[in-house]
């Protein structure tokens, strides 16, 4: 209970830091050019997640170097929740092209704005919604961590409306049916709970994919999608032989997945991003 408190505590602060800081620099500044080790990046002065830590010289570099080892030049990437290009911009640098899905329109207009300050020309931006089938959504647009913004979870919670997000409409599509290819090498799928419906609409993407990395956090699953382990797990396609999970430093046989996945949803443990491999 206590830590409940001081969790939602923690937020209040973050909401309040937020908006003073939009206050100071008034309404006429729309985002803040940073030059970080990800790159040069035009970030919301009121993102206190990513922005703050792209502002302060980096996000997510040790994920980068862990992706690089799934790619080379000839490798084709689909980045699924590729907010303002953190992750994006450095990797093209190692690929020979990344699809880059995007649903938050606020995000995509830095995301686009980013890729001409650093000058990528291999990186194919679409500012869509992606899902289990062609249908409008409701989709929170959260300002303290716009990297949070999400499809508007089933159970509502704090932890998703705690900066009170504009709710939008947004067009939703099976990438099997919109994008044109479906061979790609590495995917890379964090998009706030929305992971199953997207998995859902593109079977035949994954099945060509040699490596998927996914984001699991149970609070999105019980609250956002409103599923179970069984129900995430049934839209995974069956050609992988291993996964890992590098915030717990394990490796594990693709046979123990149900078992590992059901300790760590009961036990509210999640990971940025398990990754699934063929090898």
């Amino acid at each position: 209970m206590l830590r409940a408190f001081y969790w939602r505590l923690n937020l209040g602060f973050k909401k309040i830091k937020s908006r003073r800081l939009r206050k100071k620099l008034g309404n006429n500044i729309k985002a803040i050019i940073t030059n970080s080790e990800n790159g040069l990046f035009a970030v919301r002065p009121e993102d206190l997640e990513v922005g703050q830590k792209l502002r302060s010289g980096g996000f997510g570099i040790e994920e980068v170097r862990r992706l690089k080892q799934y790619i080379d030049t000839t490798s084709k990437v689909l980045i699924v929740g590729t907010h303002i290009g953190s992750l994006a911009i450095p990797l093209s640098k190692h690929c020979k092209e990344i699809t880059a899905i995007e649903a938050n329109p606020d995000t995509f207009e830095l995301l686009e704005i980013n890729l001409h300050l650093n000058k990528v020309g291999n990186i194919i931006p679409h500012n869509i919604l992606a899902n289990d089938a062609q249908e409008k959504v409701e989709f929170l647009l959260n300002t303290v961590n716009s990297g949070g913004s999400k499809r508007k979870p089933k159970k509502s919670s704090f932890l998703y409306d705690y900066d009170n997000p504009k709710i939008i409409e947004l067009e939703s599509y099976r990438l099997d049916d919109y994008l044109p290819q479906h061979d790609y090498d590495l995917i890379l799928l964090d998009i706030e709970g929305s992971e199953y419906f997207a998995m859902k609409g593109m079977e035949k993407i994954l099945s060509n994919c040699k490596t998927l990395v996914v984001e699991f956090l149970p609070h999105h699953l019980r609250n956002v999608a409103d599923i179970d382990v069984d129900t995430f797990l049934s839209v995974f396609p069956n050609h992988f032989t291993r996964f890992e999970l590098p915030d717990q430093k394990q490796e594990h046989n693709i046979s123990d997945v149900k078992t590992v996945l059901q300790k760590m949803f009961d036990s509210n443990i999640g990971e940025d991003g398990i990754i699934f491999t063929s090898k």
